[in-house]
């Protein structure tokens, strides 16, 4: 590309990378000023030194080291059934072919459209019934059959290609279904899984609506409720409620950077090699 075309596609770039960035920047300078630094001086002035009594404070009470052990666990033990999830169901769907395969998959399509305020209720009245309401199980049950379900989805369109001359091949060695599975598809489909289970994370992470119905123990809340029910109290001053919002933020954005390089790798190379 050359030309006006490739300074429009620059400008383009450079302008949603400062609508990206711009708000998490003006939210951490806030985060290190005093309340009378941001009264006096407003939210777009840098700070004179960092004050971290605001975060300080915001920790001590919200008691957010165990909000963020809750988050941790939760969205992690998601992330990773969820995939396991995902792929023995999209095995039995893409690869073996089941009956009434394809009514199966629009089935998962329409479960993962259904939005959370419809699944609210009989989700509650189920966990009431099965004593998980107020658990983190219970989170760790719904939010890894949602996730499951778009992965599902997803892997089945993708393993619907996978080579049929790779796992012939096993079966003529003796690798049954389950061994083909372990050492045939997942390794080679790990770029992929590697993507859903970063967004299976994230996503998890960012769950507000239905753990704000769970988990209404203050020892059971993840970092979105917490950040949610203390910004509705009135007695939080500017800086700590930037100070809320930047420690919500770094913990995913820690882990987005660290798994960057599989991120861009598993969307690079694909599923298939």
């Amino acid at each position: 590309m050359r030309g006006p075309g490739r300074w429009a596609v620059l400008a383009a770039l450079v302008m949603l990378a400062v609508v990206m960035v711009f708000p998490f920047l003006i939210v951490a300078l806030n985060a290190v000023k005093s309340p009378e630094e941001y009264s006096s001086e407003g939210p777009l002035s840098l700070p004179d030194g960092l004050y971290l009594q605001g975060i300080a404070d915001f920790w001590n009470r919200v008691d957010f080291g165990e909000k963020l052990v809750n988050s941790l666990l939760i969205s992690g033990s998601v992330a990773v059934l969820a995939v396991v999830l995902s792929v023995l169901n999209a095995y039995a769907l893409g690869i073996g072919r089941v009956r009434g395969r394809l009514s199966i998959l629009v089935l998962f399509l329409v479960a993962n459209t259904l939005p959370q305020e419809a699944l609210a209720y009989p989700l509650y009245y189920l966990a009431k019934e099965l004593g998980l309401y107020d658990t983190r199980l219970s989170m760790i049950i719904i939010f890894t059959v949602i996730q499951a379900a778009f992965g599902t989805y997803l892997l089945s369109a993708v393993l619907g290609q996978f080579p049929r001359e790779i796992l012939e091949a096993a079966e003529i060695d003796g690798a049954g279904r389950f061994r083909a599975l372990t050492r045939i598809v997942v390794p080679i489909s790990r770029p992929t899984l590697s993507v859903l289970m970063i967004f299976f994370f994230i996503w998890t992470w960012n769950e507000f609506f239905l753990p704000l119905i769970f988990l209404i123990s203050n020892d059971n809340q993840t970092v979105p409720v917490a950040l949610g029910v203390l910004q509705g109290e009135r007695y939080m001053d500017a800086t700590m409620s930037s100070a809320s919002a930047l420690l919500g933020i770094v913990p995913a954005v820690v882990f987005f950077l660290i798994f960057q390089r599989t991120l861009t790798r598993g969307i690079t190379v694909g599923a298939v090699k």
